[in-house]
């Protein structure tokens, strides 16, 4: 379980490097790849492929996600999402969200629509059978949301720095169809990184995870990650759309110390300037 938790949120973390959102969205689509390393306890256990087209108003993503080398052999855990939506000044407005999960004990796919930041319809299949014991989430608990992919494109107000206190200060709602969490970001520094596509400084933030709903009362799991204190994300800038976002999350897991880490990414014009349309 917390293979496939380490690897949901890496593929979490794959997509957001593009230059997104804003009044200086391209008048062209553009086409983003990009490739992410995971790894535990020093141990490289899984990657993620990223691709998506992102146009002057509306944006599309795919990602695939799997466990590799000897942790393959352990566990066959495959994992893909798909996210569309509007891009605004003040960040993304999501439309559609759904993610299909693989292991050998079968296969699970969730999908959700949303308007406006507002969850208008969920469904899971095969339904989860384990709701007794879990906090309700409330119809309160849908509004003014984003999806875990969505929540990675992180404004920064203008004529703030984008490396620095505004890049990080913030608490992000999500909801990823069954679980309903916060995550709030602090900032704590600034660290120069050389990767394969970026060279520069990055906002450093601690991270702190707070339950809201759809969680088990006593599950372990959820309490650890409540009171985890060892949680980090390295923001990079991302200038002409003067928003940040991860390239590099690092937490404490019940299992040991997890990295996700970008290894490479390119942003290249599309040829098809209707890549992406309205949803």
């Amino acid at each position: 379980m917390v293979k496939a938790r380490v690897l949901a949120l890496a593929a979490g973390l794959a997509w957001p490097l593009i230059p997104s959102q804003g009044s200086t969205a391209p008048a062209r689509a553009d086409e983003f790849h990009a490739r992410y390393a995971v790894n535990l306890v020093g141990f490289h256990i899984g990657e993620v492929a990223a691709d998506g087209t992102l146009g002057p108003a509306h944006y599309r993503i795919g990602l695939n996600a799997k466990l590799t080398g000897v942790a393959a052999w352990v566990s066959d855990i495959k994992l893909a999402l798909t996210s569309a939506g509007t891009l605004r000044k003040n960040g993304l407005a999501p439309s559609t969200y759904a993610t299909t999960s693989a292991n050998s004990q079968g296969v699970r796919t969730v999908r959700m629509a949303l308007e406006g930041g507002n969850v208008r319809a969920v469904e899971i299949f095969p339904p989860f059978e384990d709701k007794e014991g879990r906090v309700p989430v409330t119809e309160a608990n849908k509004r003014n949301v984003l999806d875990p992919s969505s929540a990675l494109i992180m404004s920064v107000p203008e004529g703030e720095s984008l490396i620095g206190p505004a890049a990080c200060n913030r608490t992000i709602p999500v909801y990823d169809g069954y679980v309903r969490f916060d995550i709030s970001l602090r900032f704590a520094g600034v660290k120069n990184i050389d990767i394969n596509g970026y060279s520069g400084p990055v906002a450093v933030c601690t991270a702190r995870y707070t339950p809201i709903s759809g969680h088990k009362r006593d599950s372990k799991s959820t309490r650890f990650m409540a009171e985890n204190r060892d949680i980090e994300a390295w923001l990079a800038p991302v200038a002409r759309a003067h928003v940040v976002v991860p390239v590099r999350v690092a937490l404490m897991t019940m299992a040991g110390r997890a990295v996700i880490e970008a290894v490479e990414f390119s942003v290249d014009p599309s040829s098809d300037v209707t890549a992406v349309t309205a949803h």
